[in-house]
């Protein structure tokens, strides 16, 4: 006799999908800096100068978003095995793009798009490394905090407890990745101080509205 396959709630299938697809874009995007105003003029006044923020990013605070509010609706332990999982595409995803860039370009391609393609596809280990490493790292320890605080405040204020677990794993995974990346190539102090001021306001911004509605999503659809 067959047993029944278990049942999926609606929202964690759909979140599941939806951060697979952030895991993958997330490299793509980071090819384009995009100047923010007013974070942009915040790094001219703490001397930093002004601040550029790679576009990754927008897809890196989605997937600290679902992470958070699958822990919030499906608990730490099936949130952890999500950022687990979300290994499978990013390494496929990184594996493919050497495949692509290694298999010679058809000869009726045109030239610009050929090496537009290759300059943005393009990587070096030490960058596909560091991207590995910064997305387990911090995502796994955006989860920890966020459960972690929420053992703590009773289940309370959501907002807070998601703001403070992502700007947490930005700072980290700012160190790790620019660090393991960038480490011995150049100077990496003024990168490191601008990205993680450009990343902490960010989350500070937008990772507190949208816990809430990613997790009014989730309700709504496990109904």
């Amino acid at each position: 006799m067959n047993t029944p396959a278990p049942a999926i709630p609606r929202s964690l299938f759909a979140f599941s999908i939806f951060y697979g697809g952030m895991v993958c874009i997330a490299g793509v995007l980071g090819n384009k800096q995009v100047s923010l105003g007013p974070i942009s003029t915040l790094g001219t006044l703490v001397g930093i100068g002004p601040l550029a923020v790679e576009s990754g990013i927008f897809a890196f605070l989605l997937l600290v978003v679902v992470s958070s509010a699958v822990a919030e609706l499906h608990g730490r332990v099936i949130a952890n095995r999500l950022v687990q999982i979300g290994f499978a595409p990013l390494i496929a995803s990184i594996l493919l793009s050497i495949v692509v860039l290694s298999a010679p370009a058809a000869p009726a391609m045109d030239p610009a798009r050929r090496d537009a393609f290759a300059l943005m596809m393009g990587a070096t280990p030490r960058i596909w490394f560091g991207g590995i490493v910064a997305y387990g790292i911090s995502q796994t320890l955006n989860v920890t905090i966020f459960s972690w605080l929420k053992r703590a405040e009773g289940g309370g204020l959501l907002w807070l407890r998601a703001g403070i677990a992502s700007v947490l794993s930005q700072i980290v995974d700012t160190l790790l990745f620019v660090s393991i990346a960038f480490w011995g190539v150049f100077p990496i102090g003024s990168l490191l101080a601008g990205q993680m001021l450009a990343k902490v306001t960010l989350s500070a911004i937008l990772v507190p509205p949208l816990i809430y509605l990613a997790v009014g999503i989730g309700r709504r659809l496990d109904r």
